[in-house]
């Protein structure tokens, strides 16, 4: 698509190391088994979605014989119905994920990472939505499979600025509760939110049947503490700042933040959801590879 280069999110040379990269489900979700991409649905259904090219192995009855009279091409009818998966991509816009101490802020490396997944997504044929949320949901897309949707989902996403305090559990909740399909649920978010009610939050999910998968987004300052000396530290969402020497923070930062990334890893593994750590220093097309390498082997 010549129109994706004109989206600030969407990387083609990332788009091509990827190569033909699937993000499946692991479990199984509306009758859809990993490994297996074919609709589980009998014939097309009842909403037309748009027109797609022929491809070798479509059912020759689908084609439309009319649109081949005035083209002189083969195209055949798409159907919402014959989507593989309805996927919601979820987008922490936070002020927190403002942060950024390289190239890019959290925000940016997530947006990145929500758009190529969209990308794909929408490429394979699966319905895909998106919400982006701070303390309440600031935008939602319904999962769609058009490819005029996927121009929808990455214009949302250039156009969000960090903004208030964090609340993920709310928006999740509220999610839970308006999902009417069972699909893929892929949350991006440094997590900065009490661990307890992230996860009572994903386990309201699972229990609805969605299958879950949060990728949680650190900045290297994050996970390093390389700071010296006397430094002013503020936090980004309350704006309170404190003075203090870098290194009698230190050892407690990296223990506190230790226990904090290993409360949501435990957290996940119990209710069996699949979490994963990005580091924002970790170039996205190798962290993404060696996710779904992870992923397809089920570890």
């Amino acid at each position: 698509m010549a129109e994706e280069t004109t989206f600030k999110y969407l990387d083609l040379d990332l788009l091509a190391g990827l190569g033909s990269m699937q993000l499946l489900a692991k479990t199984v979700v509306e009758g859809f088994i990993l490994g297996l991409h074919r609709s589980p649905f009998r014939g097309f259904s009842v909403e037309f979605a748009e027109y797609r090219q022929y491809a070798a192995g479509d059912e020759i009855r689908h084609i439309d014989w009319k649109v081949f009279g005035r083209t002189d091409r083969y195209y055949i009818k798409q159907y919402e119905e014959e989507t593989n998966l309805n996927c919601h991509i979820l987008v922490d816009c936070s002020a927190s994920m403002g942060y950024g101490s390289g190239k890019l802020t959290k925000l940016q490396y997530g947006s990145f990472l929500a758009a190529t997944l969209a990308h794909f997504m929408v490429n394979q044929r699966d319905a895909t939505g998106l919400v982006l949320f701070d303390e309440k949901v600031r935008a939602m897309l319904p999962p769609r499979s058009r490819l005029t949707h996927l121009h929808l989902l990455l214009s949302a996403l250039e156009g969000q600025q960090p903004g208030a305090g964090t609340h993920i559990a709310g928006p999740l909740h509220d999610l839970a509760e308006g999902i009417k399909k069972r699909g893929l649920l892929i949350l991006i978010s440094d997590l900065y939110d009490d661990p307890d009610q992230v996860l009572g939050a994903l386990q309201h999910l699972k229990f609805q049947g969605s299958d879950l998968i949060v990728f949680q987004i650190a900045d290297p300052a994050e996970l390093k503490f390389p700071f010296e000396k006397l430094t002013e530290f503020v936090d980004p969402e309350t704006g309170e700042s404190v003075i203090a020497t870098a290194d009698a923070l230190r050892k407690p930062y990296l223990e506190a933040m230790e226990k904090f990334f290993g409360r949501y890893r435990r957290g996940c593994a119990d209710l069996k959801v699949d979490y994963h750590l990005f580091d924002t220093a970790t170039p996205l097309e190798l962290a993404l590879s060696e996710y779904v390498y992870r992923r397809s082997r089920g570890y």
